[in-house]
């Protein structure tokens, strides 16, 4: 089977594919140089394969999107925010285990 990836997310793009989003979005808020931001990559890459149809996962790089992160109040990153009929229903901050992720996000899938 194909890996699935997160979603690219730009501040372009983040109503279409995050605050229209039918399912619940997972977002990790992230950029290049952020250490913490690489070591929970692969844990998000995992996510994102294993819950592929039922909460969408993507990414946004804070350098590069500074309109997103701005407008959401991101200071520190990792930021891992989740989505839920175009609201913020939880936010996660920093490097936290892929249990506690799931954990959260299971509240918001149907």
């Amino acid at each position: 089977m194909e890996a699935v990836h997160p979603a690219h997310i730009t501040d372009d793009n983040f109503q279409n594919e995050v605050l229209d989003s039918k399912e619940p979005v997972l977002i990790d808020f992230w950029a290049a140089w952020c250490g913490p931001c690489r070591m929970i990559a692969p844990v998000i890459d995992e996510l994102a394969n294993e819950l592929n149809g039922k909460v969408k996962i993507g990414k946004v790089d804070v350098d590069n999107n500074p309109k997103v992160a701005m407008e959401y109040g991101i200071r520190s990153i990792p930021a891992l925010l989740i989505f839920n009929e175009g609201k913020v229903v939880d936010t996660i901050v920093g490097m936290v285990p892929k249990n506690m992720i799931m954990e959260r996000l299971q509240q918001h899938m149907n």
